[in-house]
């Protein structure tokens, strides 16, 4: 069997990462597929670790298998005090996300943190994902066979992107490349102060431009590129302000792609001087323009598993309509995206 070989760049986008999870279980379904490098951020990362371990210790099951888990213990941790009905599944997730982002509770939360710093907490201070992190083997996530992992953060004192590979991957790595600093303290490492990676690459594709790797990166999108209606809600204004920042690295990255298939294409550009990325994406922006940012901070199990679905049904899509490309040419058309 001929191997189609690909690289998955993973954007981050809170508890809407398990659109990611249904996506790549769909991916990992398919035997001719070989995963050669993953970067992720934020979820992303998350996604990216929980697969690298699960397929180490047992292949493609083990990797669909280990994240089932994750998303299993976010929804558990998530569903603690939650309102016995956000847990019913009879509620379309844009439903929910609207009842979530009226709520009282949310709002108030919402409004407090924009008023205090996660600093305020001093000894209370606990991150949510610390527990789920720690659960990793990190000598699975870390092992120099399987994917090539990357993970992206965000250097706070000089602004500029880390990717931590390899042994520099472990649990602070992790919670480093999910940091929101309005929820949560700068995770310190080696002297370092770090953020989220949106900021800087959601994800970083540079790394998947090694000559080692294959031509192909699929990005599964989970930030909507694109919104049709002007926000006019505090909060709506709030969420479009962090998805054009977190798209904003992405777009860069392919905006330079582009160009160097453009001067590959003029023939500018020496055969085999430059690498020609084919760029494919998964993605489901209809559904995603029907959510918030009060989806992405509060994981109701209700929605992660209807984005779970979702993500399985996009990759379906993109497997019948762009499998032929995989290896040959890209199913996203750059040229047109930023013209």
């Amino acid at each position: 069997m001929t191997k189609l070989r690909i690289n998955l760049a993973l954007q981050g986008g809170g508890a809407h990462g398990a659109f990611t999870w249904g996506a790549l279980d769909r991916l990992l379904q398919e035997p001719d597929l070989e995963i050669a490098a993953i970067s992720g951020t934020s979820a992303g990362a998350l996604n990216a670790a929980a697969l690298k371990s699960g397929m180490i210790s047992d292949g493609a099951d083990g990797a669909r298998e280990a994240l089932e888990t994750l998303w299993q213990r976010i929804a558990s941790n998530s569903s603690a005090g939650m309102p016995q009905w956000f847990a019913h599944d009879a509620f379309s997730p844009s439903l929910m996300s609207q009842a979530l982002e009226l709520s009282a509770p949310y709002m108030f939360a919402d409004a407090f943190n924009r008023l205090t710093s996660p600093y305020s907490w001093g000894p209370f201070y606990n991150h949510p994902l610390r527990s789920i992190v720690d659960g990793f083997d990190y000598g699975d996530v870390c092992a120099g066979e399987g994917p090539a992992l990357f993970i992206g953060a965000t250097n706070v004192r000089s602004g500029k992107v880390k990717v931590f590979r390899g042994a520099e991957i472990g649990p602070d790595a992790l919670l480093a490349s999910a940091c929101l600093p309005t929820l949560f303290r700068a995770v310190e490492i080696d002297g370092e102060a770090y953020w989220d990676g949106g900021y800087t690459g959601n994800p970083p594709l540079f790394p998947l431009y090694d000559k080692g790797l294959p031509d192909d990166v699929v990005i599964i999108n989970i930030n909507p590129l694109e919104r049709d209606e002007v926000p006019q809600t505090a909060q709506a204004i709030q969420n479009r302000i962090n998805e054009i920042s977190f798209n904003s690295s992405l777009l860069r990255e392919l905006r330079a792609i582009s160009f160097v298939q453009r001067l590959i294409g003029e023939g500018t550009i020496a055969a085999g001087a430059m690498k020609r990325v084919n760029v494919h994406m998964i993605a489901d922006d209809v559904l995603m323009n029907e959510l918030s940012v009060a989806t992405k901070t509060v994981a109701i199990p209700s929605v992660l598993f209807a984005l779970k679905s979702a993500g399985q049904a996009a990759a379906e899509q993109f497997l019948n309509a762009h499998r032929s490309d995989i290896g040959v040419r890209s199913s996203v058309n750059l040229q047109a995206m930023f013209s």
